[in-house]
């Protein structure tokens, strides 16, 4: 269970963060749905731990994050830039957190082939960054979040960057995954309809503010959330 209690947070006279409690459970997906600017991803890197809030506390499973050791939050951020190394294949690319926590190097290979497995990815296992698509690069930033199997993932407009079809293929494929490795996701996106699709649950970020909603039908019939102007402008072309 991750929590946030009262969470603010200013940058000099800018108060980006205004009070914002909720919590999220494992194996659903939050989606938090804002415009450029509102504080989305400043959110995400508060309950990351990158930033420290002004006032209150992010707990997980009842503990403190801001108070744990980095590498022991076992949150991951997947951001829209997938930041693969380099210099290293798509197999070492996805290992590399396991290799950091100094599993054996059976675990490694074990976990790292069935992650490529789940993704699609086998026949790319050796090819470097540059000579994969961008729908290829983000499979393989997502394998190497999950492979770690994180409590929390954070992910920041991480298709944005892809075309229509190969966001709506990562949409899918993220969808079933989640459902199979059981985190808490917070899902942040300035689209209605990749926010609808991708939740379970649904916030609205407005100017610091986040307003909660408990089920998709009552984002829908909510005046503020830009529903009825998705669905006016789609009744226009008739």
């Amino acid at each position: 269970m991750l929590q946030l209690n009262n969470i603010s947070k200013s940058f000099g006279s800018n108060r980006v963060l205004n009070d914002i409690s909720f919590s999220a459970e494992s194996g659903k997906t939050l989606s938090i749905l804002g415009r450029s600017g509102c504080g989305k991803t400043t959110l995400l890197k508060t309950v990351a731990g990158i930033l420290e809030p002004d006032r209150g506390n992010v707990t997980l499973n009842g503990k403190d994050v801001h108070a744990m050791v980095p590498f022991k939050r076992e949150i991951v951020y997947l951001y829209q830039e997938t930041l693969l190394f380099p210099h290293m294949n798509v197999f070492d690319n996805i290992a590399f957190g396991l290799k950091v926590r100094k599993m054996d190097e059976d675990t490694i290979r074990r976990k790292t082939s069935r992650m490529l497995e789940e993704l699609g990815l086998e026949e790319l296992a050796g090819r470097m960054p540059t000579e994969i698509s961008g729908g290829q690069k983000q499979r393989a930033a997502l394998g190497r979040a999950l492979v770690v199997n994180p409590d929390v993932l954070l992910l920041d407009e991480p298709f944005g960057n892809l075309d229509v079809k190969t966001r709506a293929s990562m949409q899918q494929l993220f969808k079933q995954v989640a459902r199979k490795f059981k985190m808490v996701s917070l899902f942040v996106t300035h689209d209605l309809k990749e926010a609808i699709l991708m939740g379970e649950r649904i916030a609205l970020m407005q100017e610091g503010h986040l307003q909660m909603f408990d089920s998709r039908e009552s984002f829908v019939q909510a005046p503020d959330t830009g529903v009825d102007d998705e669905i006016a402008f789609w009744n226009s072309l008739k």
